[in-house]
């Protein structure tokens, strides 16, 4: 059984209320959600315990220096993408590594300083991966959304209840 199947209406409420605000306090949760806070304690732990969720730091690339952003779309040889997806893991800049179908084998995303440290990265990191057939590099020239929210109800927004409180 998945993880998601397990979830009942209160964890998905909990869910929702700490992706609004990671430090919201159990007990502020527990108000709005009208539980005890040992519940919501309980919750919370039997949640990051089954690896359902994970509090961690978004930072904004741009505020720590990062200004471009890369989409690199990789073509492996035959047998090679393992291999190469695994040493894409061990560099800094990239960020996301996934296999995909379609034209590109592995997607990754990555970070730069500049686009001078974007271009020494394709001409020197990923020229001396063995295994890359093709590399094709887009930039993001303009952000419209960058989300980690997963829970939506049908019409993918987030719902909220009476007290403007979303659920």
């Amino acid at each position: 059984m998945s993880a998601m199947s397990k979830l009942d209406a209160l964890d998905v409420s909990i869910l929702k209320l700490l992706q609004q605000n990671g430090k919201r306090p159990y007990s502020e949760v527990a108000k709005l959600l009208e539980v005890s806070e040992g519940t919501i304690r309980s919750r919370i732990n039997r949640m990051l315990n089954e690896k359902v969720f994970e509090f961690i730091i978004h930072m904004d690339p741009n505020k720590i220096g990062l200004q471009v952003q890369a989409i690199i779309g990789i073509a492996t040889k035959l047998g090679y993408q393992e291999q190469v997806a695994m040493k894409l893991n061990q560099c800094r800049e990239v960020r996301f590594v996934g296999v995909f179908s379609g034209r590109h084998d592995l997607i990754l995303q990555a970070y730069f300083k500049n686009n001078e440290a974007l271009v020494d990265f394709v001409n020197g990191e990923l020229a001396q991966l063995e295994g890359i057939d093709t590399v094709d590099v887009s930039i993001e020239l303009k952000q419209y959304k960058d989300s980690f929210s997963y829970i939506v109800n049908g019409e993918g927004h987030l719902e909220e209840n009476s007290n403007g409180v979303r659920k």
